[in-house]
């Protein structure tokens, strides 16, 4: 028993040693710029699934389902759109 919870183990740290790894690349990916917004949105939803996969494998506690995840992400971007509409609006079609 105590040899397969080691290979549990060592299996979990081999997994989170290339989930780091794959963070460290899409972060360094976030500051190549000239590919266009789309290509950074992806960036963007991938370290957020890299981070949520990191937490499921080395918190105890539950996380998002994916589909819970795009959600929110889904959510957030559109309030962030929201924003940046009612920035972009002329203050005189605000009143």
């Amino acid at each position: 028993m105590n040899g397969e919870l080691q290979i549990i183990e060592a299996k979990r740290q081999a997994l989170l040693g290339q989930l780091r790894t794959a963070e460290a690349a899409v972060r360094a990916g976030l500051h190549v710029h000239g590919f266009g917004d789309t290509a950074r949105a992806h960036l963007e939803r991938a370290m957020a699934h890299i981070n949520e996969a990191y937490i499921a494998i080395h918190e105890t506690k539950s996380v998002r389902t994916v589909p819970q995840l795009v959600d929110d992400l889904n959510r957030i971007q559109q309030l962030m759109d929201d924003v940046q509409r009612r920035k972009a609006k002329p203050i005189s079609q605000g009143i």
